[in-house]
């Protein structure tokens, strides 16, 4: 059985409340879209027919139309010849040809009643499709992320998010033994005795160096004199 079961109950349905006394809403929304689509092709059909008999009916008065004017044609031709029977049988055919075009034309009439309703159901029909894709959309965007959301949910709670932090300290251990090892080699290499002695050697000729520079800037008095000294 269908969601709907006539165009009224599409065009008035409240697909929000539908949906959200679902149990599968994604379910319910393709059948809800197929169902209105069924319809609407139905729909269109109905009116395709109704065009058609609106089109023959409208040909019909036409050659009715031509029929009334050839009665009225031999009536005048009857009472020119003085023949009044004839004139008053010809009317009598004009008079069953108009009353004929007037029951079409009524039905003409009801024709277009029935394809300006057609039209509106149509129109509201396709606007109510139109929802309902656009809910749809929503909807498969809505489980995507909820998809996904619930794949980390599972993946932090099912233990595989521990067992790939374990193996991340593991690893860090193995990096920490490694540097150990590197620098147990650099252990036990203190400075020795010439090489104290040749790094104040280097710095007193910087010194030196830095008295001349200010110097000859003005910034600073002489430099030591080494032989002066001696």
């Amino acid at each position: 059985m269908g969601i709907f079961s006539r165009l009224s109950d599409i065009v008035n349905s409240n697909l929000t409340s539908l949906l959200d006394r679902a149990e599968d809403p994604a379910k319910m929304i393709r059948l809800m879209i197929q169902e209105m689509e069924d319809t609407l092709v139905e729909v269109r059909a109905d009116a395709a027919r109704h065009i058609a008999e609106k089109k023959d009916a409208t040909r019909r008065l036409d050659r009715l139309a031509a029929v009334q004017d050839e009665w009225a044609e031999r009536a005048k031709l009857a009472v020119e010849r003085d023949r009044e029977d004839l004139a008053k049988a010809a009317l009598v055919e004009k008079a069953k040809a108009a009353e004929t075009a007037k029951v079409i034309t009524e039905d003409l009439d009801v024709l277009d009643d029935r394809l300006a309703d057609l039209d509106a159901d149509i129109g509201k029909l396709q606007d109510k499709l139109r929802e309902a894709k656009a809910k749809q959309q929503t909807l498969l965007a809505r489980t995507k992320t909820a998809q996904s959301r619930l794949s980390v949910r599972e993946t932090l709670y099912d233990g595989r998010a521990d067992a790939a932090l374990a193996r991340f300290d593991s690893l860090e251990k193995k990096v920490d033994d490694i540097e150990g090892r590197v620098e147990a080699y650099d252990l036990g290499g203190g400075k020795s005795l010439a090489q104290e002695i040749a790094e104040l050697e280097a710095d007193a000729e910087i010194e030196d160096e830095l008295a001349k520079l200010k110097q000859s800037m003005g910034r600073g008095g002489k430099p030591k004199d080494d032989t002066a000294e001696a």
